[in-house]
């Protein structure tokens, strides 16, 4: 297992966080997420997903991933 924190821009509210939850955990290998207004910590088997993956679905929620 892998474990990345990534800094994210663009939620404000509860909501923000469940729509980040929400596309995380439709990642194949991601085994946990525990996200915050400011970030994500995501636990992930690094030979199902990576990195780049799970920026993806954080972008394509509608948020950016800057770190």
């Amino acid at each position: 297992m892998a474990e990345i924190t990534l800094k994210i821009e663009g939620m404000s509210c509860q909501h923000c966080v469940m729509s980040v939850k929400k596309a995380l955990s439709g990642i194949k290998g991601v085994t946990s997420a525990d996200v915050t207004v400011d970030n994500a910590t995501v636990i992930f088997d690094g030979s199902k997903t990576n990195r780049d993956d799970i920026s993806k679905a954080i972008n394509d929620a509608g948020y950016k991933v800057v770190g």
